[in-house]
């Protein structure tokens, strides 16, 4: 059935409807509304707009959402073209007129890009002719995502910055948001949920996320192939462009940082976004040249701290829940309290306690905890006294101190005193001599026998280790 040009008209107005839902009021008006449908032929939809800079913008921005309101009107294998009154006909990429051949039909000298295969370049590090448009890898880790970075006060400014840019990049005061803070705080985390956040919001830019090891490395091999121009020519294709580990660039010969300025330079200019992360403060770095320096102040300096306590409590749990291990509350309050450093710390710390766990088949507990951890991080030393143990001891078996110190020997009394005398070693610098003196007014050989007893029963009685385990857990929390 052949369908007439008004319906054709209506179909397209259609589309514009779907796609005044899809844009603000001010971007439907300035780029969709002066749009008009000439043609449908049941393949190719041809649309007249007022010159090119239409096409440039519309293919750049919109395309994305575009396409599919097309297919959905016009059929999944609709091509769309472009008609500019008095000019050369034009072509977009999604298909190649047939030569000589114009979209309206008529002969013209047609001019079109086509897009390079992404696997042509699959490593953006290689830089063979410089295409004027290519598709790249963006060598962005999908682990790293919003999703996925624990945000807190030690660094809410540096996220909250990141989600500002994803939205619209290039075009925020934060340009280039500098990342700053020590190793391990989320630097290389934060700065690829940018990248990440900015290729779901925006498919039509190019990402790039580059260590400055590896534009130093890429850099050299420019200068030895002798392809500097084509090397800064590429970066400069790129519209955000994230470099890790910007100090690195510290102490390097003239020609690398005067490619990087230039690089910087051309894409601050052309209103590209860039992020930089180091583990120096802009105003600490030093080797590097000055214009660079005050560039790099240019935007925002956001600082990461190390994370204070509720947020190691959140970065706990979550990454407990990745790993799919049931960690009890207490173990989580007890590692976040203890560890002071980094976040790889962190990390390190929970595998370490889930493969012990799971090779010895002990259940996770705080005691278990210590135990492992302290081999492998540095926990914030409380200083625990005897006086501490007696009274954590005596209160949980529901004895009287006096009766401890007492000459009775009941069953219970005696156990009493031998978990008070285990523990004691376990957790002071007190020796055996001091123990005895302090529980009970006991002699040394009495105090090493009652550490053997227990220990022996912990190893046998499951229910005693439990008992052990749980007055244990409540001295380390005084």
């Amino acid at each position: 059935m052949v369908i007439n040009n008004t319906t054709y008209s209506d179909m397209w107005q259609n589309c514009l409807s779907e796609i005044r839902l899809q844009t603000t009021q001010e971007e439907f008006v300035k780029w969709f509304k002066p749009i008009v449908l000439v043609d449908f032929d049941g393949k190719t939809l041809l649309l007249r707009v007022p010159n090119e800079t239409y096409v440039y913008h519309i293919e750049k921005h919109y395309i994305p959402f575009l396409r599919p309101i097309i297919y959905q009107t016009f059929g999944q294998k609709t091509r769309l073209r472009y008609s500019i009154p008095n000019a050369e006909c034009r072509h977009t990429t999604h298909d190649k007129p047939q030569e000589g051949e114009c979209a309206n039909g008529k002969q013209a000298e047609c001019k079109y890009s086509t897009p390079t295969n992404p696997a042509d370049i699959k490593n953006p590090y290689a830089i063979p002719g410089m295409p004027r448009k290519i598709v790249i890898d963006s060598q962005l880790n999908p682990n790293y995502t919003f999703e996925t970075f624990i945000e807190g006060d030690c660094n809410r400014l540096a996220r909250s910055a990141g989600m500002s840019i994803a939205i619209n990049p290039g075009h925020t005061a934060y340009n280039p948001l500098f990342v700053f803070g020590d190793s391990g705080l989320g630097k290389t985390h934060v700065a690829q949920a940018i990248g990440m956040e900015i290729k779901q919001r925006h498919p039509e830019l190019q990402v790039l996320y580059v260590p400055m090891n590896k534009f130093q490395a890429q850099y050299t091999s420019a200068v030895l192939r002798k392809e500097i121009n084509d090397f800064i020519h590429f970066y400069q294709m790129i519209d955000v462009l994230i470099i890790d580990d910007i100090q690195e660039l510290s102490g390097n010969k003239e020609g690398t940082q005067n490619a990087f300025f230039n690089i910087f330079n051309h894409l601050q200019l052309s209103g590209k976004q860039l992020i930089l992360t180091s583990d120096k403060r802009p105003v600490e770095l030093s080797d590097i040249n000055d214009r660079l320096l005050t560039r790099f102040r240019w935007g925002l300096a956001a600082e990461l701290l190390p994370p204070d306590f509720e947020t190691k409590v959140k970065i706990i749990r979550s990454k407990a829940a990745r790993l799919g291990a049931d960690i009890p509350e207490d173990v989580i309050e007890f590692v976040a309290e203890n560890i002071n450093a980094n976040i790889r710390e962190i990390e390190g710390a929970l595998s370490s306690l889930l493969a012990n766990s799971t090779l010895l088949g002990r259940k996770i507990t705080v005691p278990l905890a210590k135990e492992i951890l302290k081999v492998y991080v540095k926990f914030t030393q409380k200083e625990i006294t005897i006086e501490q143990i007696r009274n954590v001891v005596c209160q949980y078996l529901n004895v009287d101190q006096s009766v401890l110190d007492s000459s009775k020997r009941t069953r219970e009394v005696a156990q009493a005193r031998q978990i008070a005398m285990y523990l004691c070693k376990q957790h002071t610098k007190a020796p055996l001599t001091a123990i005895g003196a302090a529980i009970g007014g006991k002699k040394h050989a009495t105090v090493l026998h009652a550490c053997k007893t227990v220990a022996n029963l912990i190893e046998t009685d499951k229910a005693f280790r439990q008992l052990i385990e749980e007055i244990e857990h409540k001295v380390l929390a005084k």
